[in-house]
């Protein structure tokens, strides 16, 4: 059975209004999109499917931790995952594309919002994975020690001035 079958949410013998669906990631969902950089996934999808009689809207709010690699010390730590993400479907053939608007045939019965979903948890990493022990300063580790001493020196330690940028002042 593919996963991405639990991800698919019928509509046709739904009422118009509002529907809740609950939906749980793990590993095996990212091993789909061959997304590895997530170890230990346990996040949670609440979805909201508000019916109207042309189109839908559907509320995306994911929730949960996952484990990733500091791209500093390269230590692992657990990050918390909080986005939500919003959805117009719309009925019809048209070519129109957007992140926001998705149009489907006309005779559909469900939508697979994986993808959605997946966008949703991804987009909401930061840029920079850094460890909270980092920023404030409890991390020990042997790769942060070498940073410290490979870091340049502000001035030397006597107060003179480096040999080299006086022969630079003789140009003058």
């Amino acid at each position: 059975m593919d996963i991405l079958n639990n991800f698919n949410i019928p509509f046709v013998g739904l009422k118009e209004g509002k529907h809740n669906f609950n939906l749980s990631i793990d590993k095996k969902f990212f091993e789909h999109f061959e997304f590895t950089e997530f170890i230990n996934p346990s996040l949670k999808c609440d979805l909201v499917l508000n019916k109207k009689s042309t189109f839908l809207e559907i509320n995306f709010k994911v929730d949960g931790k996952v484990t990733i690699p500091c791209d500093v010390s390269t230590e692992l730590f657990e990050h918390e995952i909080k986005n939500e993400n919003n959805l117009i479907v719309k009925f019809g053939s048209s070519d129109y594309e957007s992140d926001d608007i998705l149009v489907i045939p006309e005779g559909s019965y469900q939508i697979n919002v994986a993808q959605h979903i997946y966008e949703t948890i991804v987009l909401s990493l930061p840029l920079k994975k850094i460890h909270p022990g980092i920023k404030n300063g409890t991390l020990k580790s042997d790769i942060l020690e070498k940073l410290k001493t490979l870091e340049p020196k502000k001035n030397n330690s006597d107060g003179s001035i480096d040999p080299r940028w006086n022969k630079l002042k003789d140009l003058l």
